[in-house]
C-alpha cells in the first residue's frame, strides 16, 4: 500500500467529472487500499479518486464501515434516494487544507454502488455519514463543497480561496 498525494484546491482534476469504472481488477483493488492508507493517514472521513488524481468513480468512506469494520469502497456509486429535511452542518475537505464551512444536506441517503467483488449493493447512510457520502459523490461530478456555500459563507471563504490559489500557481508555475 501506498500514501498517495491529495491534490489541493484549484487543481483542475478537482472540476473534471470522474468516468465509471468498467473493470474491476488487482490494479483497481490497489487504488481502492491505496485511497484508504491515503484518507487513514490525512484522519479524513472520505476520500474520492479525482482528489488523488485519477478520474474513475470510486469513494472511500469511512463512516461507513462495511462488516469487517474497515472503510468502505463504492465504485460507480449514486445516490438513489434522498429523504428528510436538509440539514445545515459544517464540512471540512482533504482538498481544502484547513477550510471549514457550513453546507446543507439531506439527513438520510441510500446510495447504490458496486463492491471490489463487483456485485451491486444498496447502503443507507444518515447522519454525518449521509453527509459524507454526499460529499465525496459530489467530487464525482466535480462538485467542491464550497460550490454548495450559501453566499455569505462563500464570501467569508474568498481569503482563503485566494491564497489556496496563490499557493496552487506558486506551486505549478502557472
Amino acid at each position: 500500500m501506498a500514501i498517495l498525494p491529495i491534490r489541493v484546491y484549484p487543481d483542475p482534476v478537482l472540476r473534471a467529472p470522474a468516468q465509471p469504472v468498467t473493470v474491476i481488477d488487482s490494479a483497481l483493488r490497489q487504488l481502492a487500499a491505496d485511497m484508504v492508507e491515503t484518507m487513514q493517514d490525512a484522519r479524513g472521513v472520505g476520500l474520492a479518486a479525482p482528489q488523488v488524481g485519477v478520474g474513475q468513480r470510486i469513494v472511500i468512506v469511512d463512516f461507513a464501515p462495511d462488516e469487517d469494520g474497515d472503510p468502505r469502497v463504492l465504485i460507480n456509486p449514486v445516490i438513489i434516494k434522498r429523504s428528510g429535511k436538509k440539514v445545515l452542518g459544517e464540512e471540512g475537505c482533504l482538498s481544502f487544507p484547513g477550510l471549514r464551512t457550513r453546507i446543507k444536506r439531506s439527513p438520510k441517503v441510500v446510495v447504490e454502488a458496486q463492491n471490489l467483488d463487483g456485485e451491486i449493493v444498496e447502503y443507507a447512510a444518515e447522519g454525518l455519514s449521509a453527509r459524507a457520502v454526499q460529499h465525496e459523490l459530489d467530487h464525482l461530478d466535480g462538485m467542491l463543497f464550497v460550490d454548495k456555500a450559501g453566499p455569505s459563507d462563500r464570501q467569508s471563504l474568498m481569503p482563503e480561496l485566494e491564497e489556496l490559489e496563490h499557493n496552487y500557481e506558486e506551486l505549478h508555475q502557472v
